[in-house]
């Protein structure tokens, strides 16, 4: 594993891969990633020169190999949030249909809470069935976050 960092207009993002693709892109320094040792790999500068172009509003998708792990509810779920094209929402519900639990908003909303990688998982896409901006990375002083991506699509 490997980690490099990158500053953005929301603050420094830490970016984690391993041999399969980016396991985790976290806001600050994660404790859990403490550990690996950072090393600025051409993967990483990839994954870094996207994340600069999606905040430069140059990029709308991105290219890049995942490792994720998580249950089968998780996968699902973050495999839908892929499918949230850029500059577009979806409530929890809406979600929750899509991977065949019509009753299951909040579990969505717990499987987006352990995404690994926010923004290229866009997690942000996911709100409030009355459109208000719901908990994001399960924290609300988060919000600001996510209007912010919100607003740098074009979605608010």
């Amino acid at each position: 594993m490997r980690k490099s960092y990158c500053q953005s207009p929301i603050g420094r993002l830490e970016l984690v891969a391993d041999e399969e693709g980016l396991c985790s892109l976290s806001f600050g320094e994660s404790e859990v990633y403490a550990a690996v040792r950072e090393e600025e790999t051409v993967f990483l500068k990839s994954v870094r020169e996207q994340l600069q172009e999606y905040f430069d509003g140059k990029r709308k998708e991105f290219d890049v190999a995942l490792s994720l792990k998580g249950t089968e509810f998780q996968l699902r779920d973050w495999q839908a949030l892929r499918e949230i094209p850029y500059g577009e929402t979806r409530s929890y519900g809406e979600i929750a249909r899509q991977i065949g639990c019509p009753k299951g908003s909040r579990a969505v909303g717990m499987a987006n809470r352990n995404n690994p990688v926010a923004i290229i998982i866009p997690c942000h896409r996911v709100i409030g069935a009355d459109g208000s901006l719901t908990g994001y990375m399960g924290k609300n002083k988060s919000l600001d976050i996510k209007e912010y991506l919100l607003k740098l699509e074009g979605a608010l």
